[in-house]
């Protein structure tokens, strides 16, 4: 369904007028006219906020990320640094799809999760390792994060990442712990499950405050991509590789969301260590990925 269907049926079955949405939105300090909520539910025009949207999930109560998940946002781009890839050829599509290919089946994962500080959390770094056995399958994936609020009283983030088997393996957890976990099987077409789950962090935060989050994945998806819903300004994947198993070749990627198709952004080096990585900055919302080639 098309956003704003999907915004029209969410207003009207929350019997709410579009004043008392606007007044909403604005006690949580977010300045919408009403104006705009009438264009938005007609199509005639789209939000450029996505906290915005994230709010109005929460006012209109339905699953987290089913407005959200059909808006139309930029694609993943780059800003070149020192050891940075360059940034994606231009030429992209106006309209850019999901991020995930089963988005009713992520809603219904972050849907049971608490998420109403998510949109107040501005993500500086993502630090990622993916490793594989000797047998070419995922081993786990370590996460490193850097959050910095951008309001009060926030304790806590949510993340989800595909993962083989039922159940995710969380450990490693540092500077946080576990909240609530929800997981989703894989589907009928034998791909990845979804694994969802709340990091509580060691202190509430205010605005302003940063928190430090690791984790790691002893069952992650096949393949590494990294998901971004939001900017990033530090973006960090290392793909190991056992020494037994190394691949011929190894590729940087990005793509609009799910489905898409992906744009090559330049060979990495598979370096003495049987590891390769990609370094970007200031990475706004899409996919990035690492692929390679064994033969």
């Amino acid at each position: 369904m098309e956003f704003a269907g999907a915004l029209r049926q969410a207003i009207q079955a929350s019997g709410l007028t579009l004043e008392r949405i606007r007044h909403r939105l604005a006690l949580r300090g977010l300045t919408v006219s009403v104006a705009s909520l009438s264009y938005w539910q007609r199509g005639r025009s789209r939000p450029r906020s996505r906290a915005v949207v994230t709010t109005l999930e929460e006012i209109l109560h339905v699953p987290a990320g089913a407005l959200t998940a059909l808006l139309d946002d930029p694609a993943p781009a780059t800003t070149p640094g020192r050891g940075a890839l360059p940034p994606l050829p231009p030429g992209r599509p106006a309209s850019a799809p999901g991020l995930w290919a089963d988005p009713e089946r992520y809603a219904r994962v972050v849907g049971q999760l608490d998420r109403s500080g998510d949109h107040r959390l501005e993500r500086l770094s993502v630090h990622d390792v993916y490793r594989l056995g000797p047998d070419r399958r995922p081993r786990s994936l370590a996460v490193r994060e850097v959050l910095r609020a951008t309001g009060d009283d926030i304790d806590r983030v949510v993340r989800v990442h595909p993962v083989c088997g039922a159940e995710p393996g969380l450990t490693g957890l540092r500077y946080c712990r576990s909240g609530r976990v929800r997981t989703e099987a894989a589907g009928g077409d034998g791909g990845d499950g979804l694994a969802g789950f709340e990091l509580i962090f060691d202190r509430v935060l205010a605005a302003g405050d940063t928190a430090v989050i690791e984790y790691e994945l002893t069952r992650p998806g096949e393949g590494y991509e990294r998901r971004f819903p939001r900017p990033v300004r530090d973006y960090l994947a290392v793909v190991q590789f056992h020494a037994e198993t190394l691949p011929a070749r190894c590729y940087g990627y990005a793509r609009e969301g799910a489905g898409a198709p992906p744009r090559r952004l330049a060979e990495l080096w598979i370096g003495s260590s049987g590891s390769a990585h990609l370094a970007l900055g200031d990475v706004r919302r899409g996919i990035v990925g690492v692929e390679w080639e064994w033969d």
